[in-house]
């Protein structure tokens, strides 16, 4: 009885102590009372941590001497690339000569990242096959175009596109073409006989609702066409060390089109004079919004090239109305509006390829003669690759400039390029 008594006290003591906050409830866990101030002192903030990513930045070029032949045995040590003036080390070097692809020198391995462990890829010393997109703008095509459209097609499954060769087709409008890349020739037959143009005719851009931002219909379809494009520009990134050409077919863009003839049928529906005060977009409110539809394409310009540029995709604009002489004579503009109109949209079609490296067969009929240039810029060209030295983010627009060390030869490549956009928070 007096060690049950004992025991009892003695556990009494105990459960007195551990009730008051103290050092002991450490001990009684085991630990010793010096520990229990570091176990709830604050932790030190942890450093953040800044990731970045660097992308190899690839660009085409041509070498040619002084007959116009292409030069094919130049090595890496021979080519210069500056970036807005500085000297940058290039790290790749695919020459593709004759259709067929030789990977010089290929660029070093990327940094290894945690996770799985995948064995290096096998470089790849000769492939064959080039990389095509038509992209078929029939929103911007005239219905009577289709015959000539579809010839055209003809012509490039004759004069351009070869066996090895892989393309895809893409249209915006009611032809419903999208055919993902393929060598599969019967592919661009069957979708030959698809193509059918549905752009709207000059009176059809006349009559159309209005809007601030000029023909409520007709910037609808120029938004469609331009997204379209941009997507596939964001896609085509994907694929390295190629030359990527866009066989763009089109009748070219204007916002403003028609103007005179436009405000003329809004005042017959009105019932007032079309008179010049009223023809001045800063005295009518309706027309307030036309003196920044220039603007508005420019703009819709410069992001799509923007965007072939970071894919190195290089436009080849086609008209496919040819040379063009004057309206029909079923159609009722005037001929100073008309040709203003066409030198609009053949301007825009030279403005996308232009900025892109590649051609605008505009105002001409000889497309045969067009195609067999296309396909040889698109058979003998080098693309090198070099990550930039500018760490800056803020630059967003680069120039670039190529040079070759061998004297008596001419160099050709695009001149700039730009960082993909941020992301929107």
């Amino acid at each position: 009885m007096a060690k049950w008594l004992t025991a009892a006290a003695l556990m009494a003591g105990i459960l007195t102590v551990s009730g008051s906050a103290g050092p002991l409830a450490a001990v009684a866990a085991g630990g010793a009372p010096g520990r229990l101030a570091q176990s709830t002192a604050p932790a030190a903030p942890q450093q953040p941590t800044f990731r970045v990513q660097v992308d190899l930045v690839t660009t085409d070029v041509i070498v040619r001497d002084g007959n116009g032949q292409f030069v094919s045995d130049l090595r890496l040590d021979e080519f210069e690339v500056l970036e807005d003036g500085v000297p940058q080390s290039i790290v790749s070097l695919v020459l593709t000569h004759g259709g067929r692809v030789f990977n010089v020198q290929a660029p070093p391995p990327a940094p290894v990242q945690e996770g799985i462990i995948l064995p290096a890829a096998r470089p790849t010393n000769d492939a064959a096959g080039r990389v095509f997109l038509i992209f078929i703008d029939d929103l911007h095509l005239d219905f009577r175009l289709t015959p000539r459209t579809r010839d055209l097609m003809q012509r490039m499954l004759r004069n351009l596109i070869h066996e090895g060769d892989m393309f895809g087709i893409v249209s915006t409008g009611t032809s419903s073409i999208s055919e993902q890349l393929t060598y599969d020739r019967q592919v661009l037959e069957a979708s030959i006989k698809k193509v059918t143009g549905s752009g709207l005719r000059p009176e059809d851009l006349i009559k159309v609702p209005q809007s601030p931002q000029g023909p409520a219909e007709l910037r609808y379809r120029a938004h469609v066409a331009f997204s379209t494009a941009y997507q596939l520009m964001r896609n085509l990134e994907n694929l390295r060390n190629r030359r990527k050409a866009v066989i763009y077919i089109s009748s070219g863009y204007d916002f403003n089109p028609f103007a005179t003839s436009r405000l003329k049928y809004e005042a017959e529906l009105s019932g007032y004079e079309a008179d010049s005060t009223a023809m001045n977009p800063f005295n009518n409110p309706r027309l307030q919004g036309t003196q920044f539809l220039e603007a508005d394409l420019v703009r819709e310009l410069a992001e799509l090239t923007r965007a072939a540029n970071r894919a190195n995709a290089t436009f080849y604009t086609i008209d496919p109305r040819g040379l063009v002489a004057g309206p029909d004579l079923d159609q009722e503009v005037e001929t100073a509006e008309w040709n203003e109109h066409v030198r609009e949209t053949q301007d825009s079609l030279r403005v996308l390829a232009e900025q892109t490296g590649g051609i605008a067969v505009v105002n001409q009929n000889d497309f045969d003669r067009a195609l067999k240039r296309i396909d040889a810029e698109t058979s003998d060209y080098y693309v090198l690759g070099y990550y930039s030295s500018n760490p800056d983010p803020l630059k967003r627009t680069r120039r670039i400039e190529v040079k070759a060390r061998r004297s008596g030869v001419e160099v050709w490549s695009r001149t700039s390029y730009s960082l993909r956009p941020p992301p929107a928070q």
